[in-house]
């Protein structure tokens, strides 16, 4: 059965509102993978018009969003969380390598944290990945990138900490 955003989103919704936890978003990131592999679920949302960051969806009771990021180059993020949010990371086109870090010292508003890279593996199309509340992580993209990304709540409206590699 092909997806549609509408169905991705109320599946999402229904998730979610059984399970607000890490088991919920794991089933969550499970469904994620399987509407990548629907092409057609892929290119209605991801097309070559799509910015780097556009809102699909917002859950107006949940709060959760369902973004479409797309990049046409090259880009690099710093190691960073979301705060008191989670996020699930969506490969559809082009590949992310991932890496995950762990805190040495805690960030404040007027000092960056201190982190060490833990691991690094790289998202391919199909793979989804979940990040819970205060993961750590960094994506690193050497090419054109697509991908479906969500969020436990709009992250534009978080004010987050920084943090730098030790």
């Amino acid at each position: 059965m092909g997806h549609t955003l509408q169905s991705f989103a109320a599946r999402c919704r229904e998730i979610l509102k059984a399970e607000n936890n890490p088991a919920g978003r794991s089933k969550v990131s499970a469904l994620l993978q399987d509407a990548l592999k629907d092409e057609q679920f892929v290119a209605s949302n991801l097309t070559d018009a799509t910015p780097e960051r556009k809102i699909l969806y917002e859950d107006p009771e949940l709060g959760f969003c369902i973004l479409a990021h797309s990049y046409s180059g090259p880009k690099d993020s710093p190691p960073h969380d979301h705060g008191p949010s989670w996020a699930i990371y969506g490969q559809a086109r082009g590949e992310t390598a991932m890496s995950d870090w762990e805190l040495v010292e805690p960030a404040s508003p007027e000092k960056p944290g201190k982190v060490r890279k833990t691991r690094s593996y790289k998202l391919t199309p199909g793979v989804a990945h979940v990040y819970n509340e205060r993961d750590l992580h960094s994506p690193s993209r050497a090419g054109a990138t697509r991908l479906i990304r969500i969020e436990g709540t709009n992250m534009e409206k978080v004010k987050r900490l920084k943090f730098e590699p030790v």
